[in-house]
């Protein structure tokens, strides 16, 4: 597939919302400028009730599966690393009951990437093993977690 352009991803909203409002765009680490999308998102939802913010990312989890498969049979690719919804995803996953303030939200987004780039086991096998959209999203889901876990633990022994 030749390189997409943002009229492209205008003309198919779901690979927009995959390549995450077209921040996956970005011709050096897609993945991190997806992270960077999702602090906006994040800034919208981080007020919500705890109940409607875990909803919200459960929902945005099970959509991103669908349009992310739409995406990966668009290119043809198994995991292009211009889909970036998933870092959109793990972002707000790690962001789960975090302290206010752009402190710890700049301390997510490092945990987050440093989780997503390093995929330690369990991401590791997730990431090589399972494809489609369900595989795009769930080796971000799991650095998210391992991010949240991290955050967490600073935010209760600081």
């Amino acid at each position: 597939m030749p390189k997409v352009t943002f009229k492209q991803l205008l003309e198919r909203p779901t690979a927009f919302l995959a390549y995450g409002f077209g921040s996956g765009l970005a011709p050096k680490a897609p993945g991190t400028f997806g992270t960077l999308a999702a602090i906006p998102v994040f800034y919208l939802m981080q007020s919500l009730p705890m109940a409607s913010y875990l909803l919200l990312t459960v929902v945005f989890f099970f959509l991103g599966i669908w349009f992310c498969q739409k995406t990966v049979d668009w290119l043809q690719q198994d995991d292009p690393s211009a889909i970036v919804w998933d870092e959109i995803v793990g972002f707000l996953i790690t962001m789960i009951a975090a302290p206010s303030g752009w402190l710890w939200i700049l301390l997510g987004f490092v945990l987050f990437r440093v989780f997503d780039i390093l995929k330690p086991w369990p991401v590791s096998l997730a990431d090589k093993r399972l494809h489609g959209g369900f595989g795009v999203m769930l080796d971000d889901v799991i650095a998210g977690l391992y991010a949240l876990l991290i955050l967490q633990l600073i935010a209760y022994f600081v």
